[in-house]
Order: structure tokens, then C-alpha cells, then sequence
């Protein structure tokens, strides 16, 4: 009996929870649906004047902010840098003892500050009026200081906190995260930032991999399996076992890829005289092929939506290489 009480009270603890936790997402929700609607509004001309401002400076973005509005503050210029805007995060208590030197007349600061009273930001926020360099505020507070101060305002919507004594930062930490993020990505279109511009600031781990293009990977000269149209069975499948990537590329008398076939195909055609005949009669024609320098996250799309191990790499419809799905797990890719 003392079991299945104790058992009563776990879920009545884990439901508690889940409760809870349901009415932090909702908060938290209706913090993201209100900087929309603001976004729709007034706050949607401000936020435009924001990000020109940004594509006019020369320089980087300096993010500031203290408390847990810093450490979004960090996460913001993290991103900034990466999607193709220089950023980098400056302490606005560091500021004043030295780290002003770090901003040049040429950047733009991003100061977040929920109340937009933080002490700790006068001396910086006095730098950059003296200096004459441009100040976004990021505050809900649109008579505050540091509203006062600046260039351009990105007055954020009231929002109750998800914190049930309405004290903990949370909706209004997820609200100024949310907001950096859609600067971050209005600067990246805006720029035409590509992937593979990502590809180049992310060159490490799988997300690296993905973003490389197929000439990294792929085989190329002898070791690409090619038989031309004509050649018998026999002759294309010592190809296919002598280069080891299950399939073999059949080019026309100009070098044009044109057909392939593959150890499925072998089965396919599988019959007593199957060595006598010729490729023509057994190649898959119009093959799936990539670029080059197309990416590894296509190619693996490609292999994964065709069920196909090995992909050949053509150039004005000539093969230069191929690629096998073995490489991309070697990689990490996949």
C-alpha cells in the first residue's frame, strides 16, 4: 500500500512538472507572438533603420548587455559573426577599464538592456556619443536612458515572464535572443549570404563536412569506373570490380556521360548470355549526376532520395570524378 501511494505521488510530482513546464512554453509563446505582432507594427520601421544602419557601418557590431541580457548579448553576436556580420561581444563592466578600446568609430554598438537603466552601461553608451558611433537599444522601456541615448530604438513589447513571481528572466531573455536572431538573418539575405559563404566560417565537425563541395571528396582519373558505348558486358564488369564503387559510367564517342549501370542493374538483367551483350542494352540512361562544386548536403540528398551509393561528377556533361557514400561516411558526413 505504501508503494503505490509513493508510486501516486511520482505522478503526481511528473504531471506537476509537465504543467509547469507547459506554462513556461505558453509564456514564453505569447512573448514571441506579441514581438511578431510588434514587428508588424511600429517596431517593424525601427528594425528596418537597424539593419541599415549595420550594412552602412564599416566596422563590426559590438553587442553589450549585462546580466542575462549579456549572455544573450553573446549569443547574438555569436551569430552575428557567423552568418557574415563581424561581431564581437564587449562586457559592459570590462568597458570601463580598458575594453572601450575595443570599439572603433566605424562600428555599431547593440546595447540590450530590458529596463534600459543599466548602471553598468553608461560609460559606454557616453563612449559612443562622444565618438559619434551609431547606438541600436534593444530595451522594452522606450523612455528609459538608454532609449534616450540612442540612434535607433527596438522597443520590445511588454511580456509577462514565465517566472510565476514575474522576476526570472526567461520570456524577456527568449524575446531579445529571438530578436537578434531575425537581425542576424535580415542582414544574411540582404547580403546574399550563401551557404557556401557559411560553409567558409563553419569548417569544422559534421556541419563543416556538409557544407564542403563534392571536388573535395570525390575520385577522379583513373580511378573513375568509364566503359564507352559498344563495350561488352563482360569488359564493363572487370571495370566495375577493378575501380570498386558497384557501378560503371558509359560515355558516347564525345565523352558525354550517358548512361551507368550498377550492381542493381546486373540484377535486373541477370540471364545466361548477359556477358555477350552490350552495355547499351543494359545502362541506365540520363544517370542522376552532381557538380563538382556542389555540396556535400545535396549530394547527400541525392544519394539518400535515389537510393544510390555512388554518384558520378560532370562537368559540361563530361565525368570528371565520382563519389561514393562510403567517402561521405568517412568523413562524417553521413
Amino acid at each position: 500500500m505504501a508503494k503505490l501511494k509513493a508510486a501516486d505521488m511520482s505522478s503526481e510530482r511528473a504531471q506537476a512538472a509537465i504543467d509547469s513546464a507547459l506554462r513556461t512554453l505558453d509564456a514564453e509563446g505569447g512573448g514571441i507572438d506579441a514581438l511578431a505582432d510588434a514587428l508588424r507594427d511600429g517596431l517593424g520601421a525601427t528594425f528596418a533603420a537597424a539593419v541599415e544602419l549595420i550594412r552602412a557601418a564599416q566596422g563590426r557590431v559590438i553587442v553589450t548587455g549585462m546580466g542575462k541580457s549579456g549572455h544573450v548579448g553573446r549569443k547574438i553576436a555569436s551569430t552575428l559573426a557567423s552568418t557574415g556580420t563581424p561581431a564581437l561581444f564587449v562586457h559592459p563592466g570590462e568597458a570601463s577599464h580598458g575594453d572601450l578600446g575595443m570599439i572603433a568609430s566605424n562600428d555599431v554598438i547593440v546595447a540590450l538592456s530590458w529596463s534600459g537603466e543599466t548602471a553598468e552601461m553608461k560609460n559606454l553608451t557616453d563612449y559612443s556619443r562622444r565618438f559619434r558611433i551609431g547606438l541600436i537599444a534593444m530595451t522594452a522601456n522606450a523612455d528609459s536612458t538608454l532609449a534616450n541615448t540612442a540612434d535607433v530604438v527596438l522597443a520590445l513589447p511588454q511580456a509577462r515572464e514565465a517566472c510565476p513571481h514575474n522576476l526570472a528572466p526567461t520570456t524577456s531573455s527568449l524575446m531579445q535572443l529571438a530578436l537578434g536572431d531575425a537581425l542576424a538573418i535580415a542582414l544574411l539575405e540582404s547580403r546574399g549570404f550563401t551557404a557556401v559563404d557559411f560553409g567558409l566560417l563553419h569548417p569544422g565537425g559534421k556541419l563543416g563536412t556538409l557544407l564542403k563541395g563534392v571536388r573535395e571528396f570525390m575520385h577522379t582519373g583513373e580511378a573513375v569506373p568509364l566503359a564507352p558505348l559498344g563495350t561488352g558486358m563482360s569488359d564493363a564488369i572487370l571495370v566495375m570490380s577493378a575501380k570498386g564503387f558497384g557501378c560503371v559510367g558509359i560515355t558516347d564517342a564525345s565523352g558525354l556521360l550517358v548512361g551507368i549501370i550498377t550492381d542493381g542493374d546486373l540484377r535486373r538483367h541477370m540471364r545466361n548470355n548477359l556477358l555477350d551483350a552490350r552495355v547499351d542494352e543494359v545502362m541506365t540512361r540520363a544517370p542522376k549526376t552532381v557538380r563538382p562544386d556542389q555540396l556535400i548536403s545535396e549530394t547527400l540528398e541525392i544519394l539518400n532520395s535515389t537510393k544510390v551509393t555512388a554518384l558520378f561528377a560532370v562537368e559540361a556533361g563530361k565525368p570528371v570524378g565520382v563519389i561514393h557514400i562510403h567517402d561521405l561516411l568517412r568523413a562524417g558526413a553521413a
